[in-house]
């Protein structure tokens, strides 16, 4: 039976991060993916003759500090700045940009740069928190008491005035922050979009979506074909083995000299692989409750996991078309553009959602990632990927055909009040509801966070106290996927905290 010191379960973006600097630190690793392919989430995949696409379909803050440890520039991977626009039906669109808005109106864009300050030193003073281990609840280690020390410096040299500022934004609905400072409609929609899009929430929940959109304001844009590609690449030059379609069945749990230990693997035909540890980058409910199993462990612990709240609210719509799309109010596609044209829209489509229904008027993002890379679609023709929220993973009457027919209809009218032209371009179209996403990608809920992104399952708490250092109740066994902090989305962190805690 092969040996390793660390087998990754998952080859998604943070087991190839985790897996490469484990590898740097000298470990024998061994990626396994139940897939064709590495990637994941971000991973390509073919559904229609030519078309390929990906789950999450664009890169918004992928950790600097991890591109740079792992080289990746030296494996193709680029920065891309990506704009982001607001659709409007009438025509216009408001285009946010880095260092201004344009399409609002004069007041708005004043009160964007002040509000573009204040979110800016914010987003900066808890970045670095993002590429830390959480310490556990109660902790006295001097390491431990540091790294609190150190997050509240940073907060500290915010000043008082702007500290003040974050305590009182830090859990605001989303709502009342965009109400604050702008008056358009479709400008409060698109920049509380980042704070919503993949969870459970909406405009007025009080949460944590300010919380989120800070999240997603650190780190750097990339193409995400390319980051795939890079990461790959990057493990492999490490001496990182990757083994894709060997789908892990168990973990194999032995008794050790202080109880049970994770001691290696059990694929799906059979063959038993043994390792110094396991390291899951799949979802916390499918990494304890199945592959773990309940047996091994304590009862308190397996309730929190099953508590964990994973069922996903958003939908996938990709559009193999026959030209490059025109959008009312944009010169060209080719960043991300939101169809939401006020906050109460976002909301009704939620409230639609949470009684268990199709929302009669999707929201949703919309990127043409075929402008970005050519290879993803046949030459002169384009791909279109949409996240179509607010979509529940269990609808009221179950998934029928006539209700997936109903939310991929009404997705593409939405489209089309902004695109006249689409329909005609349309060759073939798809669309995954969350539990086509469960399915397909095999990830509890089709969440793409593995578990909600909110005040009770973040930082100390995520997924749950006592496996929340990336460490489990069951030793051997780690943790280094989207359910860990800091969270979901193409980052790293997750698989960058988990690589330091193991070679610590």
């Amino acid at each position: 039976m092969h040996r390793y010191d660390s087998i990754i379960i998952g080859a998604g973006h943070n087991g190839l991060v985790c897996a490469t600097y484990l590898a740097r630190g000298g470990q024998r690793v061994l990626v396994l993916e139940a897939a064709d392919a590495p990637g994941g989430l971000a991973g390509t995949r073919e559904f229609h003759p030519g078309f390929h696409v990906a789950a999450a379909h664009s890169v918004n803050h992928f950790a600097s500090k991890i591109a740079a440890d792992l080289g990746l520039a030296s494996h193709g991977y680029q920065r891309s700045g990506q704009s982001l626009a607001g659709l409007n039906a009438d025509g216009d669109a408001v285009a946010v940009a880095h260092d201004g808005v344009n399409g609002a109106s004069a007041g708005d864009a004043e009160s964007y740069s002040k509000y573009l300050r204040l979110m800016q030193r914010c987003a900066a003073a808890l970045e670095p928190s993002w590429l830390k281990t959480i310490p556990p609840i109660g902790s006295r280690s001097m390491s431990d008491l540091l790294s609190f020390a150190q997050l509240g410096l940073k907060l500290r040299l915010l000043g008082k005035e702007d500290m003040r500022e974050f305590m009182r934004i830090a859990s605001l609905p989303a709502r009342d922050l965009m109400d604050e400072f702008f008056e358009s409609d479709v400008l409060k929609a698109t920049l509380a979009w980042d704070g919503l899009i993949g969870s459970r929430m909406a405009p007025r929940s009080p949460n944590s979506s300010v919380l989120a959109m800070l999240y997603r304001m650190s780190g750097e844009s990339a193409n995400i074909t390319g980051l795939v590609r890079a990461l790959q690449a990057a493990a492999e030059a490490a001496g990182v083995e990757i083994r894709c379609r060997a789908e892990v069945d168990s973990l194999v749990i032995d008794a050790g000299a202080d109880g049970l230990e994770a001691t290696g693997v059990r694929l799906a035909n059979g063959e038993e692989i043994a390792a110094d540890r396991v390291v899951s980058s799949v979802d916390p409910r499918t990494t304890f409750l199945k592959l773990a199993g309940v047996r091994n462990l304590n009862i308190g612990f397996t309730n929190r996991i099953r508590r964990l709240r994973c069922d996903g609210y958003v939908a996938k719509l990709h559009l193999a078309l026959d030209g490059l799309p025109s959008f009312n109010g944009l010169d060209r596609p080719d960043g991300r553009m939101i169809i939401a044209p006020e906050l109460d829209a976002i909301e009704f489509a939620f409230d639609d959602a949470k009684y268990g229904e199709s929302s009669a008027n999707p929201v949703m993002e919309i990127v043409v990632p075929s402008l970005q890379e050519a290879a993803l679609a046949p030459d002169g023709q384009h791909v279109l990927s949409a996240h179509v929220m607010y979509v529940p993973y269990a609808r009221k009457g179950g998934w029928t055909s006539d209700a997936r027919k109903q939310i991929h209809d009404r997705s593409i009218d939405t489209i089309a009040r902004y695109a006249p032209a689409i329909r005609e371009q349309i060759i073939h179209s798809e669309f995954l509801t969350p539990a086509d996403i469960e399915r397909e990608y095999r990830v509890t809920g089709g969440h793409w966070h593995h578990t909600e992104f909110a005040m009770d399952q973040l930082l100390m708490m995520r997924p749950t106290y006592e496996a929340a250092q990336y460490s489990t109740p069951i030793p051997g066994l780690y943790l280094c996927g989207a359910g860990c902090h800091p969270g979901g989305d193409l980052t790293g962190a997750a698989g960058h905290n988990a690589a330091q805690e193991i070679l610590r």
